[in-house]
């Protein structure tokens, strides 16, 4: 094919049209891949399949049956050790290599493999006191922390890095005493608030750049002392501030009402982020040639990539992780100095050349492999020479475009594809694919993913969230020893010694939600990972739907602006949306 030029293709899963453009032909080309038969959608989806963000399943040990805390759930068929053990000498995941059968698909023998080759309870490394985490990297004193990195004394973090003395945040960086917030980097002191960057000391704010002392703004660069977007003097700011009383949960939920209220009133810039060149996509920051991604920072010549939050380059439709990564295709929850990695997931640190293997570390030149460490040339699992290593690899690949495996959904898999979901241990309700994109179970069952009820642990509540003090001044310790009954689910949870301190410190009300319930109060405030084609809502002297009058005169005047742009914000949505130009002319 001429790689020149463009390409229609029809999605074998969900049957809509998609483009493979030239510059993915080069791409695919220089992995020595074929082009994909999923829609970069469809693609995404797969890969969140395997991907659970916030669950820890209480389960036995296959080795010797105790209790364990794991990422994979009890109903799954995968082995688990727990971690030390893993991690161990004790045990040589070679011992489970086997002769490749050509008389059989590749994929039907992997998923023997991954069935009998024993997982790790838990994806962490360089852990202090942070047993209850998973999907995490050196923190200490870290609770119910998931998909996080260099975090210290907090909890209920998911996808944050270097950040310490916080807790219930999603997707945030760099951050210290910070609480309930969504997308907040480099920040100090804030509370209730969303998507603003290098701030300090604000409040119930979204929008907002390098601003301090600030309460319910939107959209301010550079300000202080201002209240819903109004100035104040410093004596009259601390006043108002002292008379709000955020101690209180009644006059935080009044407040978070108003706050609401008022952000209806403002425009939105089309994209969330700042520092990015000839890129594409939400949540992006300090990127380069990066299309149509999501949640990723410092990355070049990327496409379609999500939750990538840490440096990575020249890679193509990735999940999770980064930290200089490069050369990277169809591959999820893999990072940390790896290099070529096709088809993989969990992977790291340190691993390159390695294709279709799951839970590998620092090793390189693997295919079809489960759970070896250091090791290098070896073919499901078992050690070969370099010489016998290229030679097989290349029989087996030409093998697995000539005999195909159909899954359950009757999708064809070939060698280009990343694994089918049903290899998945995680039920479609305990993944990213239900936190981005939530439907009921009967919907779930209907398009053939598996679903699991949650496992409901029949705690004796002692109080309902009801009955705690309002204002944390009239809390004592005694709630620690409380059992509390979710005003949401009504399923139990507990506040814990550092979690009470830090409300005390603060000045902050306890909360009325367990920590999924709450997790999932923050997640429509993120716009899935999906893209629009939207034209920028600036009418001319006010926004085409007549709610926003514009401060400054803009570029265009008085005609509606024209400018088209690529937005995660779904055509229908409440918000105004406007075009980098018209945005920044209005930003105070």
């Amino acid at each position: 094919m001429n790689i020149t030029e463009a390409a229609a293709k029809i999605c074998q899963s969900c049957k809509k049209e998609f483009v493979i453009e030239p510059e993915d032909f080069a791409f695919y080309e220089s992995m020595k891949v074929p082009p994909p038969t999923f829609c970069p959608h469809c693609r995404m989806m797969r890969r969140f399949l395997f991907r659970g963000e916030h669950y820890l399943n209480r389960r036995p040990d296959s080795l010797d049956g105790r209790m364990i805390f794991s990422g994979v759930p009890v109903q799954s068929p995968y082995k688990v050790y727990s971690h030390d053990y893993w991690w161990s000498d004790q045990w040589s995941a070679l011992d489970y290599g086997r002769d490749y059968d050509f008389s059989r698909s590749f994929f039907e023998q992997f998923r023997e493999l991954l069935e009998a080759v024993p997982w790790s309870a838990n994806t962490v490394l360089g852990m202090v006191n942070s047993d209850y985490c998973d999907q995490a990297s050196y923190c200490k004193n870290a609770y119910l922390c998931f998909d996080i990195d260099r975090i210290e004394d907090s909890s209920y973090l998911v996808n944050c890095s270097r950040s310490k003395d916080s807790y219930d945040l999603f997707g945030s960086f760099g951050l210290e005493l910070c609480y309930e917030g969504v997308g907040i980097n480099n920040g100090y002191r804030n509370f209730f608030s969303d998507d603003c960057d290098d701030c300090r000391d604000i409040w119930f704010s979204r929008d907002c750049v390098a601003c301090s002392d600030c309460i319910g703004c939107v959209s301010l660069k550079s300000k202080k002392y201002h209240i819903f977007n109004q100035p104040y003097s410093k004596e009259e700011y601390q006043q108002r501030l002292s008379e709000y009383n955020f101690g209180s949960f009644a006059s935080v939920k009044k407040f978070m009402d108003e706050s609401a209220e008022f952000r209806k009133h403002l425009p939105v810039k089309y994209i969330h982020g700042l520092r990015n060149t000839a890129s594409s996509g939400d949540y992006l920051y300090n990127t380069k040639n990066a299309k149509y991604s999501f949640i990723t920072q410092e990355a070049e010549n990327v496409k379609f990539l999500q939750l990538v939050p840490m440096k990575v380059s020249n890679a193509y439709d990735y999940t999770v992780w980064g930290e200089s990564a490069s050369r990277i295709y169809e591959c999820g929850t893999c990072g940390m100095q790896v290099d070529n990695l096709k088809f993989c997931f969990d992977c790291w640190p340190a691993s390159k050349d390695i294709e279709y293997s799951f839970t590998c570390r620092t090793s390189h030149d693997l295919f079809g492999c489960v759970g070896l460490r250091n090791k290098e040339y070896c073919i499901f699992n078992k050690q070969y020479s370099k010489e016998e290593y290229f030679a097989l690899k290349d029989k087996i690949i030409a093998q697995m475009k000539e005999i195909s495996f159909t899954d359950s959904h009757g999708h064809i898999y070939r060698y280009g594809e990343f694994f089918p979901p049903e290899f998945s241990c995680l039920s479609y309700n305990q993944t990213l694919a239900y936190d981005f994109f939530p439907l009921a179970k009967e919907g779930v069952l209907a398009q053939g993913y598996l679903w699991r009820d949650p496992d409901q642990k029949e705690y004796q509540t002692t109080v309902t969230a009801a009955q705690l003090p309002d204002d944390i001044r009239n809390v004592d310790d005694a709630v620690l020893k409380e059992i509390i009954q979710c005003e949401s689910c009504k399923r139990a949870y507990r506040v814990i010694l550092p979690e009470l301190n830090f409300y005390r410190k603060i000045g902050l009300p306890l909360p009325r939600q367990c920590f999924d319930c709450r997790l999932g109060r923050r997640f429509p405030l993120v716009n899935p990972p999906v893209f629009y084609s939207r034209t920028c809502q600036c009418g001319g002297g006010k926004s085409s739907n007549g709610v926003y009058q514009n401060t400054e005169q803009h570029v265009h005047g008085a005609a509606a602006c024209m400018v088209r742009f690529e937005t995660s914000y779904a055509p229908g949505r409440s918000e105004i949306i406007y075009c980098e130009q018209c945005y920044q002319a209005e930003v105070a």
